[in-house]
């Protein structure tokens, strides 16, 4: 296993963690192993783990919870965005959303395998039940949409999404704290929907309910 041997130390743990999350050693939203087993595996001290994960905290990709630990909350850091979509507010970010989601919904609908069919109603039910905080929720909203990106089957579309979500997930939070409620059964049902477009092979259905779920959002915040 790969281990730091240049300076900054911080700097070179951090660039490990994140090509071990590139690679898919953690999934989305998934706990990272406490600080005592990242500091061998990566030939520093812990405090230099700390710092690391302090670094990509800042970049969005992990996120700590007080008494939990720190989960993975994006598969990528894409620095080439990082001057545009810091500048995005949270209305433009719903409508990048639409932009990149509404296609990859009716895609979603002509090309889902059975076995993406299964990974997207595991991600729906996972939705439902991760409501314990805003945090939690945005995780698990993000890997349903995810799925469905994925099932979309155009490379081009994953990169994308995957490199907006870090600026995409703290502006839905953002969005949820203002409104104040979120998984809601009418938000729930409107997933379903969508999900059961996409598994009824109907693109045209699959992209309305996307485009009306981002149209309502932004209609909410105004």
């Amino acid at each position: 296993m790969s281990q730091v041997r240049r300076e900054p130390l911080a700097d070179q743990a951090a660039e490990l963690l994140l090509a071990r999350i590139r690679a898919g050693e953690w999934a989305l939203g998934e706990k990272l192993p406490g600080e005592m087993s990242l500091a061998p595996q990566l030939g520093v001290g812990r405090s230099t783990v700390r710092e690391a994960i302090r670094q990509l905290a800042g970049r969005g990709v992990l996120a700590t919870r007080q008494g939990a630990g720190v989960f993975v909350t994006a598969l990528d850091a894409r620095e080439d965005w990082d001057r545009v979509l810091d500048r995005a507010d949270i209305l433009s970010v719903i409508e990048a959303r639409s932009a990149i989601e509404t296609e990859a919904a009716a895609l979603a609908a002509q090309r889902r395998t059975p076995a993406e069919l299964r990974s997207l109603r595991k991600a729906l039910a996972d939705r439902r039940a991760r409501t314990a905080t805003i945090e939690e929720h945005v995780d698990a909203d993000t890997a349903f949409h995810r799925c469905i990106v994925l099932a979309a089957h155009n490379p081009i579309l994953t990169e994308l999404f995957d490199g907006f979500t870090p600026r995409s997930r703290q502006a839905m939070i953002e969005m949820l704290r203002i409104g104040g409620a979120y998984g809601g059964t009418a938000d729930h049902e409107t997933h379903e929907r969508l999900l059961r477009a996409i598994a009824d092979s109907d693109p045209a259905a699959a992209a309305g309910l996307s485009r009306t779920h981002f149209h309502e959002m932004k209609h909410n915040l105004r």
